[in-house]
């Protein structure tokens, strides 16, 4: 793949209001994960919403800064522009960052982050407010942009073909020795590379296994508080909660909506 033409694909897919053509970057079964809103979608679940949004979205995206590369990874920062301007005539902007693990030509997981609360903020003061307030949490880390994405795509690749989160007693130390790194260096790798707490970053991907299962016919009988432990979970009330933030759904709405589709 090549890296540039795909992020400026993916822009262009966003600027012309083409939902088909931003949910194509993901794969099969790729999901966009909206950290903001604790949303996960699929291809087509995100096709239909931003068929939503853009029927009355009017902003332009455009990259900031280099895209960063790991070996299965893509990072950037991104700039959203309305066409409006607010009442003392500043652009009305906001920013964001999106990380995306590859598969082929395709992205596994999309994770978007963004702030609309600094909207109509100089560029320079968001980078510098958000600058310092990184470099103040882990001033003492000694973790460089290069190591950062080294430890991001190591640690994806061990969820992805060890599946480490099914593992119920899953630690950050536990999984900081699977990585290889100090504990400190994957807080950071999480908090910083993928934008959420050890905890969301966990059952992100214990939920969006839990949702292949449920989607599967054959296991259509299996009780679902047998895969709330088999994706890691200790008890059937978290997952419930944890389902319904990343979903949308409960486990059980979520099994009939895709049991629908076999009938």
């Amino acid at each position: 793949m090549h890296t540039t033409r795909f992020v400026e694909s993916y822009f262009d897919a966003w600027n012309h209001r083409d939902p088909k053509g931003v949910a194509d970057h993901l794969a099969a079964d790729g999901i966009y994960c909206d950290i903001p809103e604790h949303q996960q979608r699929s291809h087509d679940e995100l096709i239909t919403s931003l068929g939503a949004f853009f029927a009355h979205d009017r902003h332009q995206y455009e990259l900031i800064g280099d895209i960063q590369t790991g070996r299965n990874s893509i990072a950037f920062q991104y700039r959203v522009s309305s066409p409006y301007d607010d009442d003392n005539g500043l652009a009305r902007s906001y920013f964001g960052a999106e990380f995306m693990t590859l598969s082929g030509d395709a992205a596994i997981i999309i994770t978007d982050y963004y702030d609309v609360r600094v909207m109509a903020r100089p560029q320079s003061d968001v980078h510098s407010a958000a600058g310092r307030s990184l470099q103040h949490k882990y001033a003492k880390s000694g973790l460089n942009t290069a190591q950062l994405e080294e430890f991001k795509c190591r640690l994806e690749t061990i969820m992805r073909t060890e599946k480490v989160f099914l593992r119920s007693d899953l630690t950050l130390p536990k999984l900081a020795a699977a990585v290889d790194c100090s504990v400190n260096h994957l807080s950071q790798v999480i908090n910083s590379g993928f934008g959420m707490s050890f905890f969301d970053y966990l059952n992100q991907h214990r939920i969006e296994y839990a949702r292949k299962l449920l989607g599967e016919y054959e296991r259509h009988n299996i009780a679902i508080l047998s895969v709330a432990f088999a994706v890691g979970f200790n008890s059937n009330s978290a997952f419930y909660a944890a389902f319904k933030k990343c979903i949308g759904q409960t486990p059980a709405q979520y099994r009939r909506t895709q049991l629908n589709k076999f009938h």
